[in-house]
């Protein structure tokens, strides 16, 4: 086969060659190897559940760094397509001054960053593996037919690692690009990378805002929302900037 027609073989049509059960074993691995730590700091300590960042920031500036650190890497392990839990507001009630990480700015927005994003990019993964066992049913993977999905892989084919990326730092409800990428059969080890660049930025974001601002650190989002757009908008806006200068 020559190069010219490799190039035009879609990467979705080619075989997926993934073990789905070798992951989901390690990911049980992962919340064993967390959650046993993590009752046994735990003891007989007093503990219920808020979704109030302030409340529960509260409550966690009574346990240590390591629980609440092990409690946080583990929800956000969990929040994928198919457990749609918010994550915002426990990032923000992790960083709040009261919670305690570090009592530092930036060591506990990058500590916060750091531990979110290798918990959201394992709860990527798992949406990866699942989707792809999904794909291998016949109906399922006919959408790959339609022309709809056959613009949107071109589209994303371009510039996939960019766009994953962008949309993982994008506090959106349903991360479409995300599923678009593992229609596309986008390789696991960049899909990985992306996944952390971009919730690391995002989650840092909100860190940062919240350490800062206490109580008020929900503006996280609505400034993180906007650096968002103005990237998005560049990335959409220098192409056609240089077709307009080129004429």
């Amino acid at each position: 086969m020559d190069e010219s027609s490799a190039e035009t073989i879609d990467p979705a049509m080619l075989p997926d060659n993934i073990t789905i059960r070798h992951w989901f074993a390690a990911y049980g691995f992962f919340l064993l190897a967390t959650a046993l730590p993590l009752c046994l700091l735990l003891g007989g300590q007093q503990w219920q559940w808020t979704w109030r960042p302030e409340q529960l920031g509260r409550q966690l500036a009574d346990m240590s760094s390591t629980i609440k650190l092990l409690m946080f890497v583990i929800y956000i392990s969990l929040c994928c397509t198919f457990i749609p839990l918010p994550t915002g507001p426990i990032v923000a009630a992790v960083a709040m001054q009261g919670a305690g990480v570090t009592g530092e700015l930036w060591s506990t927005t990058f500590i916060v960053a750091a531990v979110g994003a290798v918990g959201s990019t394992i709860a990527n993964l798992n949406d990866y593996h699942l989707f792809t066992w999904m794909l291998r049913s016949k109906k399922v993977a006919g959408l790959r037919r339609t022309r709809l999905y056959q613009r949107l892989a071109g589209w994303f084919g371009r510039s996939p690692f960019f766009l994953l990326t962008i949309f993982s730092f994008i506090p959106i409800p349903i991360d479409v690009i995300r599923l678009l990428a593992i229609t596309y059969r986008y390789p696991r080890l960049p899909f990985s990378a992306a996944n952390f660049v971009g919730r690391f930025l995002r989650y840092g974001v909100i860190a940062f805002i919240t350490f800062k601002l206490g109580d008020k650190g929900w503006l996280a989002v609505g400034v993180l929302f906007g650096l968002a757009v103005l990237l998005g908008l560049a990335k959409l806006l220098k192409p056609l900037a240089v077709r307009i200068f080129a004429k």
